[in-house]
């Protein structure tokens, strides 16, 4: 089954859009480059016009007549004139002129000249002013959010226009479920109930079969419906006596075991309370048990056990099959180990999910050839 999920949607629609802006972002660096020099450039020829002006005004005043010298000012420039040891004899701001001493400043731009003979025995003239690419980086950032936004906008909007038919099957898929599971409850319920009657009658080898084909049927049944309701049900928990539970859904598998001649063995603690949805454990206890039936050969022995101690509650199912090859995989959903057996590969998936749900920590130990033991531990 198909399930709609928008946080994936979301996030590869993110995906998208980061790996479009990167592979943007490598040509827009090289473009940042070619225009931060090109800034640089222009400011600097800004600069260099400014500095020839305070040089022509010296040199006018040079050679006037005038005896007072209006040094010229500028909101943008600053000017520094200096004798022939190269120390600050006048300045428009002191505090730059220290930090510019006449060599280049990662956050001034200066241009110094030397002065021929001139009325104020000035030697160099330097003109500088501050320097910032605050605002090239400034629009950059904002180009790369805009173009972000817009890409992961179109992505999305794509990406659901793609799933719209997806999703328009799923809605028709789930109803589908829905109802044919609505509809084979009362059927196989029926059939329960009636083979029930005719095995108190008198059991007969024919009647064991149906009885364990009908158990099979009812374990796929419901794991399907578990798996359909799990995301809008809400499964509540209760107080459930486990130790008769688990006794119960024992007496359920008998049959099946009987008829491969397999021996449940039990150890169960008296009276074990547990606070669990019923409907969850069971699914526990049933996929468990049922697996351990199928997996082990005629003539062998199972044995589920459960006890409590004062810090946790342990239910262990050993049985003698034919092992696991890679216990790490098994609880993927629709993995099979074998086409043999048959099944969907949902039964091991479903006991994972209630079980992390309700923290209850799983461990599988096997060995080929010689049996597999699932325990279950909830730590109180």
């Amino acid at each position: 089954m198909i399930e709609k999920n928008n946080q994936f949607v979301y996030f590869v629609a993110l995906i998208y859009s980061l790996i479009i802006v990167i592979l943007i972002s490598i040509p827009a660096y090289f473009y940042v480059e070619v225009e931060k020099n090109s800034y640089k450039q222009l400011k600097e020829q800004e600069l260099q016009r400014y500095l020839l002006g305070v040089e022509k005004d010296i040199y006018d005043f040079s050679s006037s007549s005038e005896n007072i010298y209006d040094f010229p000012r500028s909101f943008l420039y600053d000017s520094h004139i200096y004798n022939a040891d190269k120390k600050l004899v006048f300045t428009t701001n002191l505090a730059q002129a220290s930090r510019l001493n006449l060599e280049q400043s990662s956050e001034l731009i200066h241009k110094t000249i030397s002065l021929n003979n001139n009325r104020l025995n000035a030697s160099y003239l330097s003109v500088s002013a501050l320097f910032s690419y605050h605002d090239i980086y400034t629009k950059v950032i904002i180009f790369g959010l805009i173009l972000g936004m817009v890409v992961f906008f179109l992505a999305l909007f794509f990406i659901k226009m793609s799933i719209s038919p997806i999703e328009k099957a799923n809605k028709y898929l789930n109803v589908f479920f829905n109802d044919a599971m609505h509809e084979l409850r009362t059927p196989i319920g029926v059939m329960q109930l009636n083979l029930e009657i005719l095995k108190k009658r008198g059991k007969t080898k024919e009647l064991s079969r149906l009885l364990n084909s009908l158990s099979t049927i009812m374990m796929i049944y419901e794991d399907i419906e578990y798996l359909i309701k799990y995301n809008y049900v809400d499964y509540r928990k209760e107080s459930i006596n486990l130790s008769q539970f688990l006794g119960d859904r024992i007496d359920f598998f008998s049959d099946l075991a009987t008829s491969k001649h397999i021996l449940l063995h039990r150890e169960i603690g008296s009276d074990i309370q547990l606070d669990i949805n019923r409907i969850e454990i069971q699914r526990v206890i049933d996929n468990t048990i049922s697996n351990a039936i199928k997996y082990t050969g005629m003539y062998k022995e199972i044995s589920i056990k459960l006890y409590e101690d004062d810090k946790m509650i342990t239910l262990s199912v050993e049985d003698e099959g034919c092992g696991i090859k890679d216990t790490k995989k098994i609880f993927t959903r629709y993995y099979r180990e074998t086409e043999v057996k048959g099944g969907f590969g949902i039964g091991l998936s479903i006991v994972k999910y209630i079980c992390k749900k309700n923290n209850i920590n799983i461990s599988v130990k096997s060995v080929l050839g010689e049996g597999s033991t699932f325990t279950y531990v909830y730590i109180k």
